[in-house]
């Protein structure tokens, strides 16, 4: 006989994209940021999707949708960067997450790095990365990169994504 999780008074959902969103808000995710070179400019979003995918090749991937307004530029581009946000950047995380927002604009500190990849400054840590895939994941796209070069060597501890906010490490 199987015995069944007492769940007390919640009753379980059925699948759905608020179900989906409702349990990684439990979730607790680093920040990053990923950028590109688009044909009008520098793009880049805030992803709390990165993930380490192998070491040997060094490979990591990261979800992004494809209605993103930064889709078309990653859809085309062969080179992304990819930045580990501190806790002192909980502003610029916001500001890439925003819609419609200048996200290159002052006060983003940024330059262009190896390959034309945006390197956005003051970030703990920075990849360049080459674009190995794109696999088709419902409405978004999950990206495989290979890692080029970068740098682990920002100081500071890293910035969380939590219950719909951005956080600091809590010891």
């Amino acid at each position: 006989m199987t015995a069944t999780p007492d769940l007390g008074t919640r009753t379980p959902r059925l699948a759905s994209p608020d179900l989906l969103r409702s349990v990684f808000r439990r979730h607790a995710a680093g920040v990053a940021v990923i950028t590109a070179r688009g044909d009008a400019g520098p793009v880049g979003f805030t992803a709390t999707s990165l993930t380490s995918v192998s070491a040997e090749p060094p490979l990591l991937s990261f979800g992004i949708s494809t209605g993103a307004s930064s889709w078309p530029a990653i859809s085309a581009t062969d080179h992304i960067g990819v930045h580990i946000l501190g806790e002192h950047q909980q502003d610029l995380a916001a500001t890439f997450a925003r819609s419609g927002a200048d996200r290159f604009g002052a006060p983003t500190a940024w330059r262009t790095g190896p390959e034309g990849v945006p390197v956005l400054d003051g970030v703990l840590a920075w990849l360049v990365c080459r674009i190995v895939g794109r696999v088709p994941a419902g409405d978004h796209r999950i990206v495989l990169a290979e890692v080029v070069l970068g740098d682990p060597t920002g100081p500071g501890r890293p910035l969380l994504y939590h219950q719909g906010h951005f956080n600091g490490l809590r010891d």
